[in-house]
């Protein structure tokens, strides 16, 4: 319990694993673990010095809280600005943790009266790109180009659509304005400002301190400048995030609510137990996309690492394996209901089970942010316990020179074919299921299957997703999902850096519609195709197995019968 926040954590823990964590506890207590992460000292994860000198340029999300709450009145007055100049929506075009903090932020607080609707454009899929910005008038449409690096593809592609369509819509409408006035920029300053495409002319840069990664920039502009447009309080926020910031300064590692937290994760993580699963109330379960990416992330590599579980259709107690830890987020007097009976329910038996269970419980929505900086220190502090650098990320540039290759090499009428790709058109239930049950037979825990969707998002594909995931529910195994190519800045690091245990579904579709990408030499659905491709090829090299599936045109209905099939393979 932690009476300093707006938030309680308790842990019920085997006595196993107890029995483990509570030498940890005191190493880390006597060791002064706290005050060396915010005294910036980098032997808590390296004796490298070369290491250590790039952690300690990556550790400035530490003075975020601070560093911003200077800047919230200029961040209002941006937000009164927008909405005054006529604007009524603002659409961020980003990546990985540019784009998963707005997205979280949106979906749980939604958009105050009289301030900008948001939208997220974070696939290269032409229908999702069509379903996203094809409605929206361009000239009262704010453009957010959100790319630490400015150099990350899917935003510059995203943009070039942009900018095309605004220049269109001034020259329909003959209006003296230029398009830079429709368009803002999240990026870092000098090269990275200078790498985005019609820097000088935007409407608004907001240049973040580059000593923040991406996955650790919700508190950030990242996350500020779409929360002031939707009517957020910014000072709220970053008051709960100082006040957790404060409280894992605590010395004593039994009171830090950041630090025991990553002592636990990282202690089970070694003894086996590396699937978090997130059982979360509804109002507030979309945090579990934003923490997915970040453990996936930092803690995926050199063959170890935190699998993130989250949004799994909730199994019978005995379909979970010994490979799970349970963190439960709830509200405060909220009891949401799962399949099978209560939240609570469901977690008091799988305690009596035996599987460790983490509640973690919030007064108000507010306190999000608050649980960022939580997850971002105990993330950093289950690294050291797993004995890896979580700031950096080896294995995210793999399937992107991949899929660079792809794109250089592919003929004029595109990419060949997957020679190895299951075509789902091909084959009725019974022949689709003999041809997946090798691979879905041969689950066993501690594997866990990952469900690689490059195709357009939807609440129907969504469905039918969550389906697929339950019909696997008998293996016994953890599942997890992402769209592509969303994920490759987020869980792909530990797909292909993290515990060999994983296997991959890889989702493709027809593209019946395409869509250029103005001023470059491939639309799109070859983009898109070739980040799979990439991806693909990324996960064999180290040796991960992978079944690709392509799809037709109708993703509802061949994700309904691929469903069906899985139940056929393992019945």
């Amino acid at each position: 319990m932690d009476s300093r926040t707006g938030a309680r954590m308790t842990m019920r823990l085997p006595k196993d694993t107890q029995a483990t964590l509570d030498p940890l506890v005191e190493r880390a207590t006597r060791d002064r673990w706290a005050a060396r992460l915010f005294d910036r000292d980098a032997s808590l994860w390296t004796d490298d010095r070369d290491v250590a000198s790039a952690i300690g340029e990556r550790l400035g999300w530490l003075d975020a809280p601070a560093h911003f709450s200077l800047l919230a009145p200029s961040l209002e007055g941006f937000g009164d600005g927008i909405r005054e100049a006529g604007f009524d929506t603002a659409v961020v075009m980003g990546m990985g943790g540019s784009s998963l903090a707005p997205d979280i932020l949106h979906r749980t607080f939604g958009t105050t009266e009289g301030y900008l609707g948001l939208r997220i454009l974070d696939s290269t899929d032409p229908a999702a790109v069509a379903a996203t910005v094809d409605d929206l008038d361009p000239l009262e449409t704010l453009w957010i180009v959100a790319s630490k690096s400015g150099t990350t593809t899917e935003p510059l592609a995203f943009m070039a659509d942009a900018w095309m369509r605004v220049e269109a819509a001034l020259e329909e409408r003959n209006a003296d304005q230029r398009p830079g006035e429709f368009f803002a920029v999240i990026t870092d300053p000098g090269k990275s400002l200078a790498s985005i495409p019609h820097h000088d002319e935007l409407r608004e840069q907001f240049l973040n301190p580059p000593n923040v990664g991406g996955r650790y920039s919700a508190l950030t502009y990242v996350g500020l400048v779409p929360a002031s447009l939707i009517g957020i309080d910014v000072d709220a926020l970053l008051k709960a995030g100082a006040t957790m910031l404060d409280a894992c300064r605590t010395a004593d590692a039994r009171g830090n609510p950041g630090l025991l937290l990553g002592l636990a994760l990282g202690s089970l993580a070694k003894s086996g137990r590396d699937k978090l699963t997130f059982l979360a109330d509804p109002a507030i379960s979309s945090f579990g996309a934003w923490a997915e990416q970040l453990l996936a992330e930092s803690t995926g590599k050199h063959g170890t690492g935190i699998v993130p579980v989250d949004l799994e259709p909730v199994r019978p107690i005995e379909a979970y394996g010994a490979d799970r830890v349970f963190l439960d987020l709830a509200l405060a007097g909220n009891d949401a209901g799962a399949s099978g009976g209560g939240r609570r329910a469901l977690l008091d038996s799988l305690e009596q089970a035996g599987h460790p269970v983490i509640r973690i419980e919030l007064d108000d929505p507010i306190d999000l942010a608050g649980e960022a900086i939580r997850w971002e220190v105990a993330t950093a502090f289950a690294g050291a316990v797993l004995g890896i650098d979580p700031f950096d990320q080896p294995n995210v540039e793999e399937a992107k020179e991949r899929t660079r290759r792809v794109l250089a090499g592919a003929a004029e009428d595109g990419d060949e074919p997957d020679p190895g790709a299951i075509q789902l058109r091909a084959h009725d239930e019974d022949s689709l299921a003999e041809v997946l049950r090798p691979t879905l037979s041969g689950l066993e825990v501690p594997n866990y299957l990952a469900i690689q969707a490059f195709i357009a998002p939807s609440a129907a594909v969504d469905e039918r997703i969550a389906g697929i995931r339950a019909a696997l529910a008998s293996t016994g195994c953890a599942t997890t999902a992402g769209y592509g190519p969303r994920f490759l800045h987020s869980t792909g690091q530990l797909h292909k850096g993290g515990p060999p245990t994983g296997v991959f579904l890889q989702l493709t579709s027809d593209h019946p519609v395409d869509r250029p990408i103005p001023g470059w030499p491939y639309t799109f659905g070859r983009l898109i195709d070739a980040q799979a491709r990439g991806d693909r090829e990324a996960l064999r090299a180290h040796d991960r197995p992978v079944v690709h599936v392509h799809l037709g045109d109708d993703l509802a209905d061949d994700l309904a019968v691929l469903e069906r099939a899985v139940r056929r393979a393992l019945g």
